[in-house]
């Protein structure tokens, strides 16, 4: 049989400002990439945070070094006042309501959340450009494009995703896909965080962050198309690092803050079924390759997917505790009570620090650990 024409699909997680280390690798493949060179990502799939590099990046498709030159100019520019009320005014009265509403049960009926978000819309629709999508599809520049929310009443993982007419939409436990003309409603509700920003409303329900149960993130690139995929992650913890001995470590014995327990509650969300996915292929790929020749891998659903993940080699909530003093005012002193600015708890700050200082190194070390494996990503890409 031949073997089938490479389709390259890109996964972008989730992480909120963690997203920034995305740019950075993508800066790197674009200075691999000829002059001129088409996109090199037919298939491209997002997250939370990650599904705004998804989307920004598929309308720039017909042109894939500018779009990067604009999305990193985008993450260089941001600020937290962009993506959330963070003066006194804003951060206290959000406070009241979510006390009022969601503790006490007072008040009007609205989606409320400890942080008021805003202000993202208004920066989303000055980056979002649904005219470049349309086009790249039509040039066949672009496959498709996604972005994953999660129904709160429906309790699955709905892939939105804008491409060619010859994709079936899917339908699989707890996660589906729908076809559907993308906006910045979707971008919104991908990238609402549960519980810090509100959820938004798309049709007859409302949706959050696309990473809340979301048990197979690489999935969806390959219903779209895709039989390789660049996965570039946003853990925290350095990958293959293994990790230290538990016996070998120190422990301070203190209670955990609630910004620690917020930390570890996020990364589950993010990190934890993102490289449980990437390990289950991994694993389908090598029983793939112990099948008998006379059999089929296709037939049995077990073709194998080539896999290139990139994630930080450096923890990162140790950054955004180096930079935490960027962060205004009003937010520093409404998260040092749960402890997000200590140390210990630079954990949930690593997901809300959009300010230059952090987002820069961030980008910064994304695109050294890209050219770190140069020579990795340009046989993936077909560069060598």
């Amino acid at each position: 049989m031949t073997p089938a024409e490479p389709v390259t699909g890109l996964i972008l997680s989730g992480g909120g400002a963690r997203a920034a280390y995305q740019v950075g690798v993508l800066a790197a493949i674009a200075e691999l990439l000829p002059d001129g060179a088409d996109n090199p990502f037919p298939v491209i799939v997002g997250t939370s945070a990650g599904a705004i590099n998804a989307v920004s990046l598929a309308s720039g498709a017909m042109d894939f070094k500018t779009a990067i030159e604009r999305l990193t100019a985008f993450w260089q520019a941001v600020r937290s006042h962009q993506v959330m009320r963070s003066d006194w005014r804003g951060v206290l009265a959000q406070s009241m309501r979510f006390i009022t509403h969601s503790l006490l049960g007072l008040g009007a009926k609205l989606p409320v959340a400890l942080i008021d978000s805003s202000p993202l819309r208004e920066l989303l629709q000055a980056q979002f450009h649904a005219s470049g999508i349309e086009q790249a599809i039509a040039e066949q520049q672009l496959r498709a494009v996604a972005v994953t929310a999660f129904g709160y009443e429906s309790g699955q993982a709905v892939t939105f995703y804008q491409g060619r007419g010859t994709i079936d939409a899917w339908l699989r436990h707890r996660r589906i896909g729908v076809p559907t003309q993308l906006s910045v409603e979707h971008l919104l509700a991908s990238s609402a965080i549960p519980l810090l920003f509100a959820p938004v409303r798309i049709g007859p329900q409302y949706f959050g962050d696309g990473a809340v149960r979301q048990s197979a993130p690489i999935s969806p690139a390959l219903h779209l198309g895709a039989n390789r995929v660049l996965v570039i992650g946003v853990s925290g913890n350095p990958r293959g690092g293994g990790g230290q001995d538990p016996s070998e470590r120190s422990y301070t014995g203190l209670q955990p803050t609630l910004a620690q327990i917020g930390g570890h509650m996020l990364n589950s969300t993010f990190i934890d079924s993102l490289e449980s996915d990437i390990e289950l292929l991994e694993r389908l790929n090598q029983f793939s390759h112990l099948l008998p020749d006379d059999v089929p891998a296709h037939a049995l659903g077990a073709a194998p997917v080539d896999v290139l993940v990139i994630s930080p080699s450096q923890p990162i909530d140790e950054i955004a505790a180096r930079h935490r003093q960027e962060l205004p005012r009003a937010l520093r002193v409404f998260l040092r009570g749960p402890g997000a600015t200590k140390t210990s708890g630079a954990g949930v700050l690593s997901y809300l620090l959009f300010e230059a200082g952090y987002c820069s190194e961030l980008i910064e070390l994304g695109r050294q650990d890209a050219l770190a494996q140069r020579e990795a990503l340009s046989r993936f890409l077909g560069l060598a």
